[in-house]
């Protein structure tokens, strides 16, 4: 699961959400450590655009992850596609922010949807195929927000939560099989949902100066920060570490 070496095929990887923040720069960063990387999510333009600007060993495949079928159709397709299935990053995720005494039950089925039961689902499916091929990497994106507690954010915090709960068990279950399972917990990233929450305050720059503050390293993470986290654990140098969350958030849960 490292970069390839000569005439040996490359290592394939999946990327779930990866038309945008995270997911994006993961795409790129596992393209450039040498990896076919078949990627997932709902715009189709901004998929097969990035995967254009990848190069040859990338794929975009349009997907709905709540749809019952797709997390075996995004596996079919990336063994097709790589001839193998040796990572498995699950980012996909919706936010939620909202009050939890008066969020409706049907918005929080359409979190857990989106954030629990696809990264389940996607485990499922590509842990069966990484079963046969005898072993793999599943990575988890979760949240600083799986350990702490903050208002408004318990809904998403949940859902997050029950995606650690998951990685520790099936890094336990799969062990055996030679499949790792990790969780990336990022903090305060600068993505798309970070612009568009500095923007609606009444003033953005301050707002995200007041962010950065509360980080010990003192500025938000980028994207390819966590990325860089994720080439990591999928890497050969990580092949001892399993069931552990890594937390990629400048400090921010050690204070």
């Amino acid at each position: 699961m490292t970069a390839p070496r000569e005439n040996v095929p490359p290592p394939t990887a999946i990327v779930t959400g990866a038309t945008s923040g995270i997911g994006d720069a993961t795409a790129r960063a596992l393209y450039e450590a040498g990896y076919n990387v078949l990627l997932t999510g709902r715009s189709l333009p901004t998929g097969e655009a990035l995967a254009a600007d990848l190069g040859p060993r990338a794929r975009f495949v349009a997907a709905d992850l709540t749809s019952s079928d797709s997390a075996q159709h995004i596996v079919r397709a990336a063994y097709a596609f790589g001839g193998g299935l040796d990572v498995l990053v699950n980012n996909a995720g919706i936010d939620h922010t909202g009050d939890l005494l008066t969020t409706p039950m049907e918005t929080v089925r359409a979190v857990f949807e989106t954030n629990t039961f696809a990264s389940l689902a996607m485990l499922q499916a590509a842990g069966a195929l990484m079963k046969k091929l005898g072993g793999g990497s599943i990575i988890n994106i979760t949240s600083r927000l799986a350990s702490i507690g903050v208002p408004s954010m318990s809904i998403y915090a949940a859902s997050k939560g029950a995606v650690l709960a998951l990685t520790r068990s099936a890094a336990v279950e799969l062990a055996p099989h030679n499949i790792r399972v990790n969780a990336i917990a990022p903090g305060m990233t600068r993505t798309p949902l970070f612009e568009a929450w500095t923007a609606e305050q009444d003033d953005p720059a301050e707002a995200a100066q007041r962010a950065a503050a509360g980080i010990p390293l003192g500025r938000v993470a980028e994207a390819r920060d966590v990325a860089g986290a994720v080439v990591y654990l999928a890497s050969d140098a990580a092949a001892y570490l399993t069931g552990i969350s890594l937390p990629v958030d400048g400090g921010y849960t050690a204070t």
